[in-house]
């Protein structure tokens, strides 16, 4: 009887037809077992499915066609022959699945249908809840028309959608931070994460930031969280979530399952930036070498395809897995990206020597990501490198020559920013770039004094060049943007106790740090 309802049709205009709620009542009350129906917006019986006595598992829907729109296109109906109501796992079922509607059957002592509970998604939330639930109905009774309730939310969220003036083509984001960290901190490293998402042309929709004592291992966020953050991404149209802690490859799949959004973590964040910014033959290698050392270890059998094995003359025997032939291949590219780098590494030394031979002394800016180094390199020496208020803005180092106003000549190089928690895998990748602030006579570490956490900062990089064994390099600090600062004249009193405090956008304030950086070369280049 149960195969003979599939593909059966009633009026589209009834969530359920009474006699096929009758009918699924009756057998879910002899057999003591759950029944649900996946119906069409046609009106078709797509799917039927049988489970225990207190629940069903629904399978995957790939294969069923749907209706455009936010919402699938499809409403589960299913009985409760224990006579319960709506249950949490039918209002996740109802979100994860984005069911245009949820309806339960309570079954009377007859086996016969009491009535018809029903629920869908908001698209704006309504007094804190994502969803409605509409008045109980016996099957016989119905009024108003389904058809016409799903098309009115589809026009809702569409018409908010476009309130929203979302571009299309660009990812529009809810970022995520789950933290054991204390709450400043932890406010902090969003409010970076923000700034990330913003470089690499994110529309940031929403931020969600959750402190627990321990992260869930399998989905990160709870799963009650997780289920307020899928319904703001149906409410915002939002079609990327950005973690930012890095996933592993089972934490990315159970997310994405549950929620059906394309989800990324913070290093492959700074990758896709860096991936857009790379301009120099060298930076693309490095960066397509940090990718494919992200992507190795994240490479899964899951798919059937991955685990078919090759065959044919010349591959006798066990052969390879689809999955070992993608390893091996991208063994295969890191390793001749590392003898490409390697030659432009000797090319480099050579350029290196070539500029030893002049008795060039050189000047290295360093410092966190948006410090302002490009824009104090361009303000030094007149040019016009690329400088953004964007993280990352500079991947490629510059080198410029520089006249100090004793005649003193050197050459002063831009570097590639660093930043909290950096990927091991960009960092290795990039210490071919960073090899070059070891030929440096003085490091200037520039600091962004405006920023709240700029002594944060100031603590990676320096955590960062004793990683390097850079910390023997004669280091001056020079506190950039005093303009921006909010107490400017205690910030310049401060700051001024270790360092030189400039503004990069203003020349005239340039003085005494090229008074100090000259003093300090002066000693540096002392014979011994």
């Amino acid at each position: 009887m149960l195969e003979r309802l599939a593909g059966k049709k009633f009026n589209r205009d009834l969530v359920v037809s009474p006699e096929i709620a009758r009918t699924i009542c009756e057998l879910s009350f002899e057999t003591n077992r759950q029944i649900g129906l996946l119906i069409h917006r046609s009106g078709q019986i797509e799917m039927v499915i049988v489970g225990n006595s207190t629940g069903l598992m629904i399978p995957r829907l790939n294969t069923i066609r749907t209706a455009g729109g936010r919402l699938r296109g499809l409403r589960l109906v299913h009985t409760h022959p224990g006579g319960e109501n709506i249950s949490d796992e039918d209002l996740m079922d109802l979100l994860f699945l984005r069911l245009d509607l949820l309806s339960i059957l309570k079954i009377n002592a007859d086996g016969l249908p009491e009535r018809l509970y029903s629920v869908h998604l908001l698209p704006e939330q309504r007094e804190g809840s994502g969803w409605a639930f509409l008045p109980p109905v016996h099957p016989a009774n119905q009024s108003g028309s389904c058809e016409e309730l799903i098309a009115a939310l589809e026009d809702e969220f569409s018409r908010l959608s476009r309130a929203r003036k979302v571009e299309r083509g660009e990812d529009r984001a809810i970022l995520v931070s789950v933290s054991t960290e204390p709450k400043l901190l932890a406010e902090e490293s969003l409010a970076e994460l923000v700034e990330l998402a913003r470089s690499d042309n994110v529309e940031v929709l929403d931020t969600v930031l959750q402190r627990q004592r321990r992260v869930n291992p399998r989905l990160i966020v709870g799963k009650g969280k997780l289920a307020e953050i899928m319904i703001r991404a149906l409410q915002l149209d939002a079609n990327l979530l950005v973690f930012n802690q890095e996933l592993n490859p089972s934490q990315i799949r159970s997310i994405t399952d549950f929620t059906d959004l394309r989800v990324i973590d913070r290093t492959q964040l700074i990758l896709d930036i860096f991936a857009h910014r790379a301009m120099s033959r060298e930076g693309k290698l490095q960066v397509e070498m940090a990718q494919l050392k992200y992507m190795l270890p994240r490479l899964s059998s899951r798919d059937d395809a991955l685990s078919r094995l090759t065959g044919g003359i010349g591959a006798r025997g066990p052969g390879e897995t689809r999955l070992e032939i993608d390893r091996r291949r991208i063994n295969d590219r890191l390793t001749r990206l590392g003898g490409e780098l390697k030659e432009i590494a000797r090319e480099r030394y050579r350029r290196r020597s070539k500029r030893r031979k002049k008795d060039l002394p050189v000047i290295s800016l360093v410092g966190y990501t948006n410090a302002g180094k490009s824009t104090l390199l361009n303000t030094l020496t007149s040019s016009d490198i690329v400088a953004e208020d964007k993280l990352f803005a500079t991947l490629d180092p510059t080198s410029r020559r520089l006249r100090f106003p004793t005649e003193m000549e050197v050459i002063i190089t831009d570097t590639v920013g660093f930043i909290r928690n950096l990927p091991e895998t960009l960092l290795q990748a990039f210490k071919a770039t960073l090899e070059e602030l070891q030929e440096a006579d003085l490091l200037v570490h520039v600091i962004d004094i405006a920023n709240p956490a700029f002594r944060e900062q100031m603590e990676v990089v320096e955590g960062l060049l004793r990683e390097l064994e850079l910390d023997e390099i004669p280091c001056l600090k020079v506190f950039n943007k005093i303009d921006k600062a909010p107490y400017p004249v205690q910030a310049r009193a401060e700051a001024e106790k270790e360092g030189v405090v400039i503004s990069a956008l203003d020349a005239r304030t340039l003085r005494p740090f090229l008074e100090r950086a000259e003093r300090v070369m002066g000693k540096a280049l002392e014979p011994m």
